[in-house]
């Protein structure tokens, strides 16, 4: 008899309020120009990857019964505290939800390459920590990495002076590194993203987050109206 093939758990960011995009719904529900929301090209490039293996969890806050109406497939994570927290305490409670090994996230706002999934595969197999990183371009308002001698992610914030690029939102975090970056999320500011989680995690307990170029591939983090014209060129 076969060993059945270990679930593949999923985590979709999507608490946040999104004002600056300036819509009514949450931002996951933006529609693209092919008709489909932001967040149902996540779940299709999920499912393009990853099919039946993957479970989904969304943690959800604002405005939160239309994402669930939306997708009512998925499990579901209440951050209470949508509001007055940023991504790491988001993530923090879908970490503490999970359930044994590693757990692949994402933004709810990024638009990206179904390739982008396919790519990182054999890391998410693998169990290793990875961040998935552009490195085309370098803006002030992005998250932004250095790497160690040894080619694994130092640095990781908005803040990084000289950067080899940008973070796009799509993470994995291993079962062996799962419990050290949910202790120092715990212990981050309501304010801070994720990201500074993984920094901690880093410096404290020598995280080894490995950088996954994807450069040549399109993923596109929404924020302003004029990221939703650039996404629709691609999808």
């Amino acid at each position: 008899m076969s060993t059945p093939k270990p679930t593949t758990q999923v985590v979709i960011l999507a608490a946040g309020m999104g004002s600056r995009l300036g819509r009514s719904l949450p931002k996951p529900l933006t529609e693209l120009s092919d008709g489909r929301t932001i967040m149902q090209q996540q779940f299709d490039n999920i499912d393009a990857a990853f099919g039946n293996d993957a479970a989904v969890s969304i943690v959800v806050g604002y405005k939160l019964e239309h994402i669930i109406e939306a997708f009512p497939q998925a499990d579901y994570v209440y951050n209470e505290q949508y509001d007055q927290t940023n991504t790491s305490k988001s993530l923090m409670r879908a970490l503490r939800a999970s359930g044994a090994g590693g757990v692949l996230w994402m933004n709810g706002d990024v638009v990206f390459d179904p390739e982008v999934l396919v790519r990182v595969g054999d890391l998410v197999a693998a169990d290793r920590s990875f961040v998935s990183v552009n490195t085309s371009k370098v803006s002030e308002e992005e998250v932004k990495y250095t790497t160690d001698s040894h080619g694994f992610i130092k640095e990781l914030s908005k803040s990084v002076v000289g950067g080899l690029g940008e973070a796009v939102g799509i993470n994995y975090i291993s079962s062996a590194d799962k419990a050290t970056l949910l202790r120092h999320l715990s212990r981050v500011g309501d304010q801070d993203y994720f990201e500074r989680g993984l920094e901690l995690a880093i410096e404290h307990d020598r995280l080894r987050l490995e950088p996954v170029d994807i450069t040549d591939l399109y993923a596109i983090e929404i924020d302003f109206a004029e990221d939703l014209e650039r996404a629709n060129l691609f999808v």
